[in-house]
């Protein structure tokens, strides 16, 4: 018991030795500081993690190799263009010395064409407004100015003539309208006719007693010098013609007998009847005056009206140049123009236009005799 008392004091001694150690183990760590915590709080990367991240480095360097693979592949591409386009700049130096040589004219840029487009287009614009423009002076009338005049308009269906169909357009409210083309062409060719004439030196004879005309005939004779009949036609004012002739001497019997003093010594009434005779010779035949022989043709406003007129020049195979409207017979006329003969300002057009065609003949005739 002795030795085990003696015995037991250092295992007490060993215990209380190990004693500090044990509460040294057992003292609790000191704090952390917050770098440390918070290293600490971090996971810990997984293998996978751990293995990508190891591998992070290589892919980005493969990365920077295959970009500047690619790097250099588009410089070499580049350059291959580069040396391309000179070479294509050089073959087009070459073809254009070429063409330029050979006396031909390079080909343009298309920006600079389209830039000079602009120039050429106005002229061509130019141009072909001069061209209608000479087109429409070539005419005696254009169809503007005889649609304004009213020439389209023709009579009532009801009152047209078959052998005018061929002249008209269409039908609007039961009325003919005229084809005014056919109506400028036929225009010109009747005013080129009236031209001849006087070129030849034939007289024309204008006829239009109808009242809207009577005034547009009368002027357009007085301004070519020509024979016009305007009041009334008498009959066999052609083909009794030396009949006619005689009222015409005896109404210039009258004249020289009132101005040589004659009447004024008749008795009053005998006087007043050769002044009333006188009056109704030249009322009649007072534009006929200066006509010596059968006119070389006729004008004639409505050959409706003037039928009488018209039926003595066929016989007498003098040409009619006429106006017909819708309700005529176009086949007793040489020149027909086929236009509305009622309304003033038709009649006007039409009349002016033959009357400048006379005109011009006259010239022509003139210029010919100061010619020799």
């Amino acid at each position: 018991m002795a030795e085990e008392e003696q015995q037991s004091p250092p295992e007490d001694a060993s215990n209380e030795a190990d004693a500090p150690a044990a509460t040294a183990e057992q003292q609790p760590e000191e704090a952390p500081s917050p770098e440390e915590a918070s290293a600490q709080e971090e996971p810990e990367p997984s293998d996978a993690g751990a293995s990508s991240g190891a591998d992070q480095p290589e892919a980005d360097q493969s990365e920077d190799a295959e970009s500047d693979a690619s790097a250099e592949a588009d410089g070499e591409v580049a350059a291959e263009e580069q040396d391309a386009s000179d070479e294509d700049a050089s073959d087009e130096e070459e073809a254009s010395a070429a063409t330029v040589a050979a006396g031909e004219a390079p080909e343009e840029d298309p920006s600079e064409s389209a830039s000079s487009e602009t120039p050429a287009n106005g002229e061509a614009a130019e141009a072909e407004q001069a061209a209608q423009q000479q087109e429409a002076d070539a005419h005696r009338a254009t169809v503007e100015e005889l649609l304004k005049a009213g020439a389209h308009y023709g009579h009532l269906t009801s009152r047209w003539h078959p052998r005018m169909e061929k002249y008209i357009f269409m039908e609007r409210s039961n009325i003919h309208i005229l084809d005014l083309m056919q109506t400028q062409v036929l225009l010109d060719e009747a005013a080129d006719a009236a031209r001849r004439f006087a070129e030849r030196g034939k007289d024309i004879l204008f006829i239009g007693t109808k009242k809207q005309a009577q005034d547009i005939v009368r002027e357009a004779a007085l301004r070519t010098d020509q024979p016009h009949m305007v009041e009334r036609w008498l009959g066999g004012t052609m083909t009794n013609f030396q009949t006619i002739r005689r009222s015409i001497r005896r109404m210039e019997e009258i004249e020289k007998m009132e101005a040589d003093g004659t009447l004024d010594k008749l008795k009053k009434k005998e006087k007043l009847i050769r002044l009333r005779e006188h009056d109704k010779l030249e009322t009649t035949l007072g534009g006929i005056r200066k006509m010596p022989r059968l006119p070389g043709a006729v004008f004639v406003v409505d050959i409706r009206r003037e039928e009488i007129a018209v039926r003595e020049a066929n016989k007498l195979g003098i040409p009619v140049i006429a106006m017909v409207d819708t309700n005529g017979d176009p086949d007793h006329v040489e020149y027909p123009i086929p236009a509305n003969d009622d309304a003033l300002s038709s009649i006007d057009l039409i009349t002016t236009a033959i009357a400048d065609g006379i005109e011009e003949g006259a010239r022509e005739r003139q210029a010919k005799k100061e010619e020799g």
